[in-house]
């Protein structure tokens, strides 16, 4: 697709989103705001994962359209609140890119994936700092609405790039052999969790998803054709 075609069906997608919104739209779209979509954005972005991970480029594509869709509807009501419309979200983010990656966009040289991450977190930080926001700590930094698997590793990887030193690979499946088994001692919320947190370290040392390895582990054990059985 040639920018023109994309630019023409991105103006065609924002067309529709008003005609939906206007007087003589649908009532249903009318009416929504952001907090009533908030399950919507939720659901399409699980369903999206759901379509990379099945491989389907069609579903992918289509997955991907819905995704789209909560972008310009967000968007449009915002943009009737006199805040923000879709162009300023475009060019927000486009700002954030170059800002970002000075290493593309401007005259900075990088050695290795250490110095990038470094700038990346440099530039987060002035970002904040412009913003006059306060630090905020660890625990705050990572959404708590992320599935625990998830925000654990973040959590895990974002204190060792602050500097915590964490147990190497062979330490971490020895401390994941003792929670399990500690198990067997006696089943309790606290030694059910400290074994999940042992696996979650063990996963990022395998540079693993815990999160997506459960997924597809779950979708293995109940794709039998007879889960309603």
């Amino acid at each position: 697709m040639t920018l023109d075609k994309n630019l023409s069906a991105l103006q065609r997608l924002i067309e529709i989103m008003d005609r939906l919104r206007s007087p003589g739209g649908c009532p249903w779209d009318a009416e929504q705001t952001p907090e009533s979509l908030v399950p919507y954005l939720l659901e399409e972005a699980h369903e999206t994962i759901e379509a990379i991970e099945a491989g389907d480029p069609a579903l992918i594509c289509d997955e991907l359209g819905d995704l789209l869709l909560q972008v310009v509807f967000h968007a449009r009501i915002f943009s009737e609140r006199g805040a923000f419309d879709v162009g300023d979200i475009a060019n927000a983010i486009s700002d954030k890119l170059i800002r970002r990656h000075p290493h593309v966009f401007a005259d900075v040289t990088l050695q290795n994936q250490d110095d990038l991450t470094a700038q990346w977190e440099k530039v987060k930080a002035g970002e904040k700092a412009q913003r006059g926001e306060s630090e905020r700590t660890l625990l705050e930094s990572i959404p708590r609405s992320l599935p625990a698997l998830l925000r654990t590793r973040k959590l895990i990887e974002k204190s060792a790039r602050s500097g915590r030193v964490w147990p190497n690979s062979s330490e971490n499946l020895a401390n994941c052999a003792t929670t399990v088994q500690a198990l067997y001692a006696g089943m309790s919320d606290e030694a059910l969790g400290e074994a999940l947190f042992a696996l979650v370290a063990v996963a990022r040392d395998g540079g693993i998803d815990p999160e997506g390895a459960l997924r597809r582990a779950t979708h293995r054990h109940f794709h039998t054709g007879d889960e309603n059985a």
